[in-house]
């Protein structure tokens, strides 16, 4: 357990456990929550002992309502700058190969949901609640959600939902296409180290290799030039343990020990 004041992260073997902890605020955060959250996934990144993460909000109200729009409004000047990897840590940290899962309870308002939305996976409880509402209190969805969102589902739907800053369940967020599932209320971080756990079977010189593909894909015009792009992660994977382990593991029909070199 790290000693942090408005966040707690929780090692589990492999898996890193990020929590926003200010449920009485409904975890909104604020500059010193931010770089708490930074913090928190700088030495996610740097660990390579550490290979799948989970974030998520203490209580069952809120994952997080956004902003701190109380401390915004109150004058008080922040003692620590924005980190430069955005809102919560994530939001402009585009170098992050390892995989991220969001364990969505409650709210995911505004920055909570451009935090979402920079995971990997989301896993929604049942009384999750998500929405880019800055426009009704004449602001934007800046932390990324504005370029995010319609890259993850269908244009028409990513307008309907940012141009009006309605609010969206977790089953209409699943039909819609951001949410991966839907769990009982209480249960979105049990099923998130459920989805982890499989991960974990996985290489995670794979997994690396499978996200920076993906992503970098992404940000490619055409299918052809994507499928011709190398990214050093399949190099590193090509040359590595665990691409030899896992053929090996297969012939002696026993499960793989993944080396991550």
């Amino acid at each position: 357990m790290s000693a942090y004041e408005f966040i707690k992260t929780e090692t589990e073997g492999r898996l890193f456990i990020v929590t926003i902890n200010r449920p009485d605020q409904l975890n909104c955060l604020h500059p010193m929550g931010n770089a708490e959250m930074g913090k928190a996934f700088d030495e996610f990144a740097a660990n390579p002992d550490l290979w799948v993460a989970i974030v998520t909000g203490a209580g069952e109200k809120a994952f997080s309502a956004g902003n701190d729009l109380k401390f915004a409004a109150s004058g008080q000047k922040s003692p620590v700058p924005m980190p430069v990897s955005g809102f919560g840590g994530l939001t402009s940290r585009y170098d992050l190969y390892k995989p991220v899962i969001a364990a969505v309870n409650g709210f995911a308002m505004g920055g909570g949901f451009e935090i979402a939305l920079a995971t990997d996976i989301i896993i929604a409880a049942e009384n999750a609640k998500f929405a880019l509402p800055e426009p009704r209190v004449g602001f934007a969805a800046l932390a990324s959600g504005m370029h995010r969102l319609p890259r993850q589902v269908p244009l028409k739907k990513a307008m309907g939902m940012m141009l009006t800053g309605r609010t969206v369940s977790a089953a209409e967020g699943k039909e819609i296409g951001f949410v991966t599932e839907v769990v009982p209320q209480g249960k979105a971080l049990e099923e998130a180290k459920r989805w982890a756990g499989m991960i974990l079977e996985c290489s995670p010189m794979a997994i690396k290799a499978t996200k920076e593909t993906v992503l970098t894909g992404l940000n490619t015009a055409d299918l052809k030039t994507a499928f011709e792009t190398k990214v050093p992660g399949i190099a590193k994977l090509m040359h590595s343990a665990d691409h030899k382990e896992g053929p090996k593991a297969f012939a002696e029909k026993r499960k793989p020990v993944w080396q991550n070199e």
